[in-house]
């Protein structure tokens, strides 16, 4: 299999302010659904500015990483948990990101970009979230662009960034109300995969897309361009829920099962 259907990559909780459960929450449902390795992957932002904070602040980090510790050592022989980041990249300031992720070890960094820049916009536009009004508004030719932006800025990312794995690689509008229409950028995508295979990252499975587009992310064309490549793939529910954790898992191996 290309998949471990037992290891849940990508799980969130309540520091990052829209989850909802503790760290603890999290490990006995996955322990309840019988997986074998969790890690979380909570939000790194720098230089953001947004309404809602959808991330963790140094100190939140320092209380994570204590919690964190502690539940390794309470349920060990049950269970192996990692602890990670999803860093949001940002370009204006890499160097920040750099220097904060530099200061810990982590189990795992996951790289996404979820906040957009716009010429003339006082906040950034949230790319992944669905409560960002702006991103309703925009035409198909801002659409378009913002989208080619983003792989854009993912390309950068995977160059910059110490990542271990991508995340979501198609996420971007996915609230956006005319996304069908819009025709994703096969070159930039061509590229982006081909760094990721250069830098030995994984790419993420990640089965939230399911409820949304009855599709994970990303999407089938994607995935196989990436089996093609033979880029390792990592499952991730995203989970925001306790109960979320390993949600899905057990359509992996069809979804995965593409010959390149």
């Amino acid at each position: 299999m290309l998949i471990d259907p037992h290891n849940d990559g990508h799980i969130h909780t309540e520091l990052c302010h829209h989850a909802v459960g503790k760290m603890e929450e999290y490990v006995i449902c996955a322990i309840e659904k019988e997986l074998s390795e969790v890690c979380f992957l909570e939000h790194m932002e720098e230089g953001v500015l947004a309404s809602r904070t959808t991330w963790l602040t140094e100190s939140d980090f320092d209380w994570y990483f204590e919690e964190g510790q502690r539940l390794q050592k309470k349920y060990g022989k049950e269970i192996s948990i990692g602890l990670g980041v999803e860093v949001g990249f940002n370009p204006e300031h890499a160097d920040t990101l750099l220097h904060r992720l530099s200061r810990r070890t982590w189990s795992r960094i996951g790289v996404s970009y979820h906040f957009h820049r716009m010429a003339g916009a006082r906040e950034h536009l949230n790319l992944i979230g669905k409560s960002d009004e702006a991103v309703y508004l925009l035409s198909l030719e801002d659409a378009a662009a913002v989208e080619r932006d983003y792989y854009l800025n993912l390309i950068l990312a995977t160059q910059t960034l110490p990542g271990n794995v991508l995340c979501h690689i198609d996420a971007a509008l996915r609230h956006y109300p005319h996304r069908a229409l819009l025709e994703p950028p096969w070159q930039l995508i061509e590229t982006l995969l081909e760094n990721v295979k250069k830098r030995g990252m994984a790419i993420e499975i990640n089965t939230s897309g399911i409820a949304l587009r009855d599709e994970v992310f990303p999407n089938r064309k994607i995935l196989k361009m990436a089996l093609e490549k033979r880029i390792p793939l990592q499952a991730g529910s995203d989970a925001h829920r306790p109960e979320d954790v390993g949600n899905c898992f057990e359509l992996l191996q069809d979804i995965c099962s593409m010959q390149p």
